[in-house]
């Protein structure tokens, strides 16, 4: 008997995509528009939650149903202090950059519904997994071109948070999508169960909608007014892929 869990989340969090895709941050990102310092506050955040998630993830390995969907070939701490380092100036392999970085508050809350769920009710984190990691083998990797191309960057540096190393090629991502889809339906799990993770699923679309609306003031400070409205003032339809969040 399976889930569908797969399913139900796609197309549950659909609306909620969508939603986050058409902010204004991600609109002007989408459009080439990156600076550097909200886009390292935002992966400063990532870093966070990140870091959060996975530490919970990995505490729950042993979870009947949780540690179903723990891949930690998906883990992006390391990815993500490596590209902090260079954001912020030093050389990866020292920890200069951890005193720049400050939680923004909606990055804040984040971390602490991670850890909420993790004591309370940990087969929630699932949602988490699926929200983030889906969306970085999908239009996360579409991201990633469009950050190098605007902030012309060396070959090695800058977008290792995108990169997988044991899944290299567009090919072992589809195929390691696919594994995670159905890792997702091989859950044994009631309706009940399934209704909360696809809330909660929707409650992570809106914590990453919340840490790109706090960055959107420092968007507007470098864009001319005229241009800011041009960029954000129309909505886009969504993608077909359908998990290609804020990051």
């Amino acid at each position: 008997m399976t889930s569908h869990l797969a399913t139900r989340l796609r197309e549950g969090t659909q609306k909620s995509h969508t939603v986050t895709e058409n902010t204004a941050f991600m609109k002007c990102f989408l459009k080439g528009i990156v600076e550097i310092v909200p886009f390292r506050k935002l992966l400063a955040n990532l870093y966070l939650v990140y870091s959060t998630l996975e530490a919970e993830l990995k505490r729950h390995s042993e979870h009947p149903i949780v540690g179903k969907i723990y891949f930690p070939e998906l883990d992006r701490q390391s990815s993500l202090e490596k590209d902090l380092a260079f954001y912020y100036g030093d050389d990866w392999r020292l920890d200069n950059w951890r005193s720049h970085i400050v939680p923004l508050k909606a990055g804040q809350v984040y971390v602490d519904r991670l850890k909420e769920i993790s004591n309370t009710d940990p087969t929630l984190l699932i949602a988490h997994s699926y929200t983030r990691y889906m969306g970085d083998l999908s239009g996360g990797q579409a991201l990633k071109h469009i950050i190098r191309s605007a902030l012309d960057l060396p070959s090695d540096r800058g977008t290792t948070f995108y990169e997988f190393e044991q899944l290299p090629t567009i090919e072992a991502k589809k195929e390691f999508k696919e594994k995670y889809r159905q890792a997702l339906d091989s859950l044994v799990i009631d309706e009940s169960t399934i209704l909360r993770i696809v809330e909660e699923a929707n409650y992570a679309f809106t914590l990453n909608r919340n840490v790109v609306d706090e960055l959107e003031a420092d968007v507007r400070a470098v864009l001319d007014p005229h241009i800011f409205e041009l960029l954000t003032k129309q909505d886009r339809a969504g993608s077909t892929e359908r998990h290609s969040h804020a990051a």
